[in-house]
């Protein structure tokens, strides 16, 4: 009981890691793509783009601020991911990801949307939708890695999601 207790606590504090302040009542944030960038609506495609992803960085452990291999945060994941991999430039912090894109409700997702945790009072998190219920991200206790949305943790912390381009 108290090793549970300790694990929700970790996880918890970790994830301030992907903070932010405000809301997404901020004027929208434009996203730069490139000529060669994956096509989003390709739900395959960017599906497996995203799978390839995770076996690459499965294991990186969380690091507040992080952009490399030796240590990731979400947005930096999800900055990374989507810039490298498939051709969209977006934003750094998990702030300025929530203004990109459109909203889209939760039983509407595809591969590739953004999906936003209110984890804390001022405690945001981000991860990117793989499709089947899951989503990628930098968690804070164990590194990038996979999880389902139905979790219980993870369903009572959805906030929104958002669809980068069309």
């Amino acid at each position: 009981m108290i090793a549970r207790h300790l694990f929700c606590c970790f996880m918890l504090i970790g994830l301030v890691g992907c903070a932010s302040t405000g809301g997404s009542l901020q004027e929208p944030v434009s996203v730069t793509t490139r000529e060669d960038a994956v096509n989003l609506s390709n739900s395959g495609a960017v599906r497996n783009v995203l799978l390839e992803q995770y076996s690459e960085w499965q294991g990186t452990p969380h690091r507040m601020g992080g952009t490399t291999r030796s240590g990731i945060d979400c947005s930096g994941l999800v900055h990374r991911v989507f810039r490298s991999h498939l051709g969209h430039e977006l934003p750094r912090t998990t702030k300025q990801q929530v203004r990109v894109g459109e909203p889209v409700g939760r039983d509407q997702l595809r591969p590739g949307d953004l999906v936003f945790f209110k984890t804390g009072y001022k405690t945001r998190h981000v991860g990117i939708y793989t499709g089947e219920s899951q989503f990628l991200h930098a968690s804070s206790s164990q590194g990038v890695s996979m999880s389902d949305l139905d979790n219980r943790y993870w369903e009572a912390n959805y906030w929104q999601s958002r669809r980068v381009g069309q």
